[in-house]
Order: C-alpha cells, then structure tokens, then sequence
C-alpha cells in the first residue's frame, strides 16, 4: 500500500510553475506560483491550508526532468525534506496515450495523475552530490565544445577530399583561432574532470574500477558514473543498457507480423555514441572481445548487432566490476574450475 495520500503534479516552465493535487485519482486542486524559493514555499503552505491533511510527509511530489529550470524546486524540496519523483516527459506522455489539449495547468494534472495511477513504481529522486553534479556539467559543456569544434573542421576536411584545397585554406586560416581555442577548452574541461576525480576517494574508486574493463576510457567511464549518479539510481547492468538503447527488443504481433529485432530510439544518444566507440576500442585490442567480434562476423553475423552485443557485454562487465568492488580480471578463472 502506498504511503502516500496526495500527489501533487508540477510543471515546469522557465517563468512559473503550475500545481496539481491528486486523491483517490481525482483532481482537487490547482494552483500557480513563480520559481524562487520563496514563492515555493509560500506555495507548499497555501496548498497545507487550502487541502486539508495535506503536507510534505504524505505526499509524493513528481515532475518532468527539465534540466536548469528544476533546480530552483529540487533544491527547495530537498531543504524540506520532500520525496520527489523525477521522471522523464517521454515516459509520462506515452504513459498517458492519446491526449486532447495542451497548457501549463493541463500538464501538471496530468502529472499528478500519472504518478497516482504509477505509485507502485515510484522512483525517488537522490540528489547527486556537489561534486557529480560539477562533473556533469562539465561534460554538458565539453560537448558542446566538442559540436563547436566539428562545425568547424568538417567542412575543412570534406573540402580537402574533394580535392579545394585552396578554399579549404582560406576557410581554415579563418577560423583557425576559433579551432584553437576549442581545442583550449577542451583541453582545460578534461583536466578539470580529472582533478575533481583524483580529489574525491569514493569517485576515483569508482573510476579506477570502470577503466579496468577494455575499451571503457576516460569520457566514457565519467558519462557512466554520472548517468548512474554513483550506481545509486541505476543498480543493474540491464536498465543501463536500456536507458543507453543498446537492448534489441521484439516487435512482432500474432503470427503475421514479426520485424527484426531493434535497439530503442528513446535512449541517451550521447552514451549510446559513447559505448559504441568503446565496442570499437575493444575490437582493436587483442583479446577475448576481439576473437569474439572476429568469430561472430566469420559466421555471418551482422557487424553492428556483433557491436550491439559487445557494448552490452562492456555494460554487464563494468556492473559487475562495481557490484563486486573488483577491478577487471581478464584472465579470470573460477574457483569451481
């Protein structure tokens, strides 16, 4: 049975937030407020009057993950001791089906009721610590940079292969401090993540435990600890390889229709690209993932389905290297053996 009593759909927007309560699958109330931290406060306590029972020990606060503009409301909630629910927007919409209309009041009902209809599955928020959370940023940021600096060279190189090159110089010797400094930037982001790794035991652990698996680099095992937040919200390989879309799912009906298997287009793309070239990695270095690679292929295997399976293989590695506290040993024998 659930613990809770009301449940209270916000949407969020960049001016306001909207307010919806929930009992027993109806909607009681709605309400409006700015983002400050004041006025959210001030929201919560005219909610307590208005509904009567209503306070933060029974009720489950849920809201789509907005980026920037949630920070404001989870830092306010998590001083108030709420439990909160951060959900996707896709997961909410899909969950809902066929809706008719639209605005910021709509939303929030729709919120409540989704997480009334789902209390069973409610998964609370953690709070990343300060320091994950820099380092999340950071990565936001180095990606952009990264953007940046492909706007810029690919061109360049495209121009070169067709054979300009004397545009392909007019245009690099342009841009050439912009190209520079990107690579500056970089450069300065990467040492900072390191720095924030070294000086954090609990982090640098985890990191030294990811790297150990082949293939796993440094970009790739930060995405991985912040993605998990630590391995506290996602515990298992599987989710993981869900939620990076590397997990081929059946799509086939009755007897008549009956498709290949395929990954999930709903995923972090940026991990996703992220496993992938650490499957490309591990294919280079000699060992067990690249006789695998090579066996599957002699036998007919689509490449990237062998690639597919490789990233998952990397995902389930660096689970069990964390779940177990031990580095990756490539040479492993069992006790029993």
């Amino acid at each position: 049975m659930s613990k809770y009593t009301y449940f209270v759909g916000i949407d969020v927007s960049k001016e306001h937030l909207d307010y919806a309560v929930v009992q027993d699958g109806k909607v009681i109330t709605n309400k409006r407020s700015n983002s400050t931290p004041k006025a959210i406060l001030k929201t919560i306590k005219e909610l307590e009057k208005q509904v009567k029972g209503l306070n933060i020990a029974n009720s489950l606060f849920c809201l789509e993950h907005t980026v920037i503009y949630t920070y404001p409301l989870l830092n306010t909630f998590k001083q108030e001791g709420a439990d909160i629910w951060l959900e996707q927007a896709i997961q909410i919409q899909r969950s809902l089906g066929v809706q008719r209309g639209k605005s910021d009041s709509v939303d929030a009902r729709r919120i409540a009721l989704y997480a009334y209809k789902n209390r069973k599955e409610a998964r609370l928020w953690v709070p990343r610590r300060k320091v994950v959370e820099e380092i999340k940023e950071l990565l936001n940021l180095r990606k952009r940079f990264l953007n940046s600096l492909s706007r810029f060279t690919k061109p360049i190189k495209e121009l070169k292969s067709h054979g300009d090159t004397q545009i392909a110089k007019l245009i690099e010797d342009s841009c050439q401090g912009s190209i520079e400094g990107a690579r500056k930037a970089l450069a300065s982001i990467e040492a900072k993540i390191d720095e924030l790794i070294r000086q954090d035991a609990q982090l640098n652990r985890l990191y030294e435990l990811i790297s150990s698996v082949d293939g796993v680099g440094k970009v790739t095992g930060v995405q991985i600890i912040v993605d998990t937040n630590e391995f506290k919200d996602i515990r298992e390989g599987k989710k993981y390889a869900c939620h990076s879309g590397v997990v081929p799912f059946e799509h086939r009906s009755g007897s008549s229709v009956h498709l290949r298997s395929r990954v999930s287009h709903l995923a972090n793309k940026c991990t996703k690209t992220l496993l992938h070239m650490a499957a490309l990695s591990a294919i280079r270095m000699a060992g067990e993932i690249k006789e695998y690679y090579q066996r599957k292929v002699a036998e007919g295997k689509n490449k990237m389905s062998v690639i597919n399976a490789i990233r998952n293989k990397l995902i389930l590695r660096v689970f069990a290297c964390v779940r177990n506290n031990k580095v990756y040993q490539k040479n492993y024998v069992h006790t029993l053996a």
